[in-house]
């Protein structure tokens, strides 16, 4: 007769509950097949729908459970090892609530059309390799990847990533996105935290010539785009505001209505990102958003604030008596919520200043205009991800490390020149909106 597993002294189940589970035991096999599963959907879950889990506990016999990965809304992600491909790999554990579950069934079929049409992966999209329902929960099981890109800054005291692996990352996005939109399919939530390096080793060098502090630098630039869970077709409603804030392009902020282009906009300021090792807007409050935008990049064209929805219009002022009949401006610094909020723009500088600060010479003057032509506050006018590939930018042949990075990296037998591979056991943290695998750790031993 099949064996419950044994209840946990967590789930602090009273007696009455447990005489109630041994009347089921010995009830009729459908009948108990039927109320067990009731049962453990019940005391499987926390109040808000999370799955409750210990580390070496089976999620159906296939997966062992090795590590938690993250934590959200969604959700959880677990590092898991596959008995039956014995490979490791990561489950995205959807909450046992409705609208997160109707969410998920919404992410599988975008991941399904994603594989189909590009069934080796070579678009660097995430691969979703099954799904199943077990106790209330969608779970998705996706191929084992590194960190995310933020996390291995965060992890790297957010010293930057060099010019060369900027361009590679920029390439592999630009091919993924591109590939989305032929799908007619809009990502919306391009951010770091979801892009994953497909491996977690990393070589540690010298920050700069004779410095007795390192960096890290990952060995394998291939990433993997995830987090397919707020991607909408082109023919599906358009909710009203879509992507994470720092990555929101103006369209959506202004009430104008979006499209492909703002995935475009997303791919740069994560590339700014990736260069500096800041965010390029780090806001959290619409008006001072676009006081960040003009500081960086001019004056928002009135043709774009023409077309801002009547919510959006209390974010510009016309002028009065002689000036009535001026174009609208931003209604700022007048319009600001604080003096914190005033300083943080003036703090702003423009975007050939940020770029020039890292770079030097025709590097930096070509991320300069390859950066403008994604960063347009026109939608239309925003460089597609075929046309921004061609840009010259893309023609200059950069290496992977900083100059002084390469030469010091040479020296093998440097006691300060290694190669890493992060262990599952590390100190991990979810993403901001801990929307996916963000990384998954090789154990040193393979699980039973």
């Amino acid at each position: 007769m099949h064996q419950s597993p044994p209840l946990r002294p967590d789930d602090k189940v009273s007696a009455p509950l447990r005489r109630e589970r041994r009347r089921l035991e010995r009830a009729r096999p459908s009948a108990r097949h039927l109320a067990l599963t009731f049962y453990f959907t019940l005391f499987s879950n926390s109040q808000d729908g999370h799955l409750q889990y210990e580390l070496g506990e089976n999620i159906t016999p296939v997966y062992k459970i090795l590590a938690p990965l993250g934590e959200g809304t969604f959700g959880r992600v677990l590092e898991c090892w596959d008995r039956k491909f014995r490979s490791y790999c990561a489950i995205k554990i959807i909450r046992n609530v409705q609208k997160y579950r109707d969410a998920a069934k919404i992410e599988i079929d975008v991941l399904k059309t994603v594989q189909k049409n590009d069934p080796t992966g070579k678009f660097n999209c995430i691969k979703m390799q099954t799904w199943f329902d077990y106790r209330g929960h969608i779970c998705m099981v996706f191929e084992k990847c590194g960190l995310s890109l933020f996390d291995f800054l965060r992890k790297n005291h957010y010293r930057p990533f060099s010019v060369g692996l900027v361009q590679q990352y920029a390439r592999q996005l630009l091919h993924a996105v591109a590939f989305l939109h032929t799908l007619k399919l809009v990502h919306t939530d391009l951010k770091p935290e979801n892009i994953l390096l497909l491996s977690s080793a990393y070589q540690r060098v010298p920050v700069s010539s004779g410095s007795k502090f390192t960096k890290r630098v990952p060995m394998d630039p291939t990433i993997r785009l995830i987090d397919f869970g707020s991607a909408t077709f082109e023919h599906q409603h358009h909710s009203s505001v879509v992507s994470t804030r720092h990555y929101r392009a103006p369209e959506v902020i202004l009430g104008m209505g979006w499209s492909y282009p703002c995935d475009i906009w997303s791919i740069g300021c994560i590339l700014v990102e990736l260069l500096t090792g800041d965010a390029l807007f780090q806001t959290h409050e619409n008006l001072e958003h676009l006081a960040m935008m003009e500081v960086v990049l001019g004056p928002i064209p009135k043709t774009v604030v023409a077309r801002a929805d009547a919510h959006a219009q209390k974010y510009f002022k016309k002028g009065e008596g002689f000036n009535r009949f001026l174009d609208p401006v931003l209604n700022w610094p007048d319009g600001a919520q604080s003096r914190e909020s005033e300083r943080a723009v003036r703090k702003m500088i423009e975007l050939r200043s940020i770029v020039h600060a890292r770079l030097q010479g025709v590097v930096a003057e070509r991320f300069s205009d390859f950066l403008l032509q994604l960063l347009k506050f026109e939608p239309e006018s925003r460089a597609s991800p075929e046309n921004a590939l061609t840009h010259d930018f893309f023609e200059l042949e950069l290496a992977s490390l900083d100059a002084t990075e390469e030469v010091l990296s040479q020296n093998a037998h440097s006691p300060r020149a290694a190669v890493y591979s992060r262990s599952a056991t590390g100190n991990q943290r979810a993403s901001k909106q801990g929307t996916a695998p963000q990384s998954i750790g090789i154990p040193s031993a393979i699980p039973p």
